[in-house]
């Protein structure tokens, strides 16, 4: 199928973000376009091809086929809070609609006061009646896990689930038979050898899905069913266009029960969308596309880089891994 895309014509995009979020100040990727629109092909710089080879199947299918028929017509979202001071994150949820966040834990060791001071401000923020949700992406011990979530559930008056605590499913397994809160599990799953197949029911109470690096929506339907687990939906930061994906994932899931990460584009500095056909939540809720939207020529030309050979030789790497046959 990749030789119906016009990998040519890819365009290449960097878009300073609002706060540092995930250890980046500015968000990079290509868009491609194919018979049945756009898709966007973003991994992070420090992934390599096998790991980006997923990536690129996602941008694929979305320009090629599309996706399945969705069972809703709009998803809730939960606002995101980066690494920032009380007063923004504040600020955030405040101005978000959303009535429930996830915040950023654990960027750097020593961070426990911040953190604290941060859940404590978007508790004020969502009042008693929100949830919140924060996400340390492994970065804790089971040790440090168990007595940080303990502090940040009561800074919180109750935390909905931490999302990650710790790197590896063992250690999510001890956390989860320590503490009262409930576990979710990210990266254990798409950065598994063979994410169908690994074991998380023991694990984690709730599957974190993101279709980007799982290598489409219909991947990722496959893996949230063979989690076994109720499922969240979450960004990969993409723009408008690779969003579009997560929200038809989102939009095919049988079952949702709880908010999805989905409400990222408020990170970046601008979207390559027009304001009209992008993402921006209405009350807490985004909408499920049928169809992807389209780049705005001058945004293209605004966030265009001056350097774009590192992307597009990436491109032809990953690509030849996909045509290989070689998707995780």
């Amino acid at each position: 199928m990749t030789n119906e895309i016009d990998f040519a014509g890819a365009r290449s995009y960097a878009i300073p973000m609002r706060a540092r979020f995930r250890g980046i100040t500015v968000r990079e990727g290509m868009l491609l376009e194919g018979p049945a629109g756009w898709g966007e092909f973003c991994p992070f710089a420090d992934y390599d091809d096998a790991t980006s080879a997923a990536w690129l199947a996602t941008a694929i299918e979305q320009c090629t086929m599309g996706w399945p028929e969705p069972v809703r017509d709009r998803v809730p979202i939960n606002c995101t809070v980066p690494t920032v001071n009380p007063q923004r994150a504040y600020e955030l949820v405040a101005s978000s609609g959303c009535r429930t966040a996830k915040v950023k834990v654990a960027d750097h060791p020593g961070a426990l006061a911040e953190d604290l001071a941060r859940v404590e401000a978007v508790r004020a923020a969502l009042g008693p009646a929100g949830a919140i949700r924060v996400d340390a992406n492994g970065a804790w011990d089971t040790d440090a896990a168990v007595s940080q979530i303990r502090q940040l559930d009561r800074a919180a008056h109750g935390l909905e689930y931490v999302e990650q605590p710790c790197r590896t499913i063992d250690e999510l397994a001890a956390v989860r038979r320590k503490v009262a809160v409930r576990v979710a599990a990210d990266e254990s799953i798409r950065r598994a050898e063979d994410p169908l197949r690994v074991a998380v029911a023991g694990a984690a109470d709730i599957a974190v899905i993101k279709c980007t690096p799982l290598g489409g929506v219909r991947r990722a339907l496959r893996v949230a069913e063979a989690a076994g687990l109720p499922c969240v939906v979450s960004s990969a930061l993409e723009t408008s266009v690779g969003l579009a994906a997560q929200l038809a994932l989102a939009g095919a899931l049988p079952e949702l029960d709880f908010a999805c990460g989905l409400g990222t584009l408020s990170l970046l500095e601008q979207d390559l969308v027009a304001e009209a056909d992008g993402f921006r939540p209405v009350d807490g809720y985004l909408p499920v596309p049928r169809t992807p939207p389209a780049p705005e020529a001058t945004l293209l030309e605004r966030y265009a880089p001056a350097e774009t050979s590192w992307w597009r030789n990436r491109l032809a790497r990953v690509r030849a891994l996909v045509d290989a046959g070689q998707v995780g």
